[in-house]
């Protein structure tokens, strides 16, 4: 009986493009890995905080009531952007708050993208004026009272977005949002000073 003849089957070769595609991949996923390490380890160092919005002071500089149900109103308001930062500057952006009252929005207040340097603040100063608001019969009656009891609430709304760079590989971004209500004494326009921030108690 003859021998059998092996028979052997060869294994197909890998193309080398698919190497070449894997060695590409690796080789990112470590370039990656590293940038990640390096930005973390810059957080660490730098260890950015959430910057804080904040009113120092306010006026309401005229308030007008028809008695018709139409309110008109001028406010001056000091908005401080501060950057608690030491180690780093801030680049803010996307600032935006709303002055209401009763739900009712009188205002928009905006600031172009501005910078911050490291432990310091920034003020802005708004003047706030509103065209002649209709209220309903509620919110009239609300007026009514507050005229009264000389006290008036509005309420200032919103956020702003900042940003710090660690060192030349990345970014950290954060979000302030302040929502607090601002009171005034209606016969002399006075602010009725109490903490209006977005930092935490």
């Amino acid at each position: 009986m003859p021998p059998r003849k092996l028979i052997h089957h060869s294994r197909p070769r890998t193309n080398p493009l698919v190497w070449c595609a894997a060695i590409l991949c690796t080789i990112i996923s470590i370039a990656v890995i590293i940038t990640g390490i390096v930005v973390f380890i810059g957080y660490l160092i730098i260890h950015p905080r959430v910057p804080v919005i904040s009113v120092i002071n306010a006026n309401l500089d005229r308030m007008l009531y028809d008695p018709a149900g139409l309110l008109e109103t001028q406010i001056t308001i000091v908005v401080r952007m501060k950057n608690d930062n030491q180690k780093a500057h801030a680049s803010f952006s996307e600032t935006k708050l709303s002055l209401l009252f009763d739900g009712l929005t009188i205002a928009i207040l905006r600031a172009d993208p501005f910078d911050v340097r490291k432990n310091s603040s920034v003020d802005f100063n708004y003047v706030v004026q509103s065209n002649p608001i209709p209220l309903d019969p509620e919110q009239q009656e609300l007026v009514d009272m507050s005229l009264k009891e000389d006290r008036i609430t509005f309420v200032l709304k919103g956020s702003a977005r900042a940003r710090w760079r660690i060192g030349p590989l990345g970014s950290v971004k954060f979000w302030s949002h302040l929502n607090c209500q601002l009171r005034f004494h209606p016969l002399n326009g006075t602010w009725i000073p109490s903490r209006c921030s977005s930092k935490a108690k």
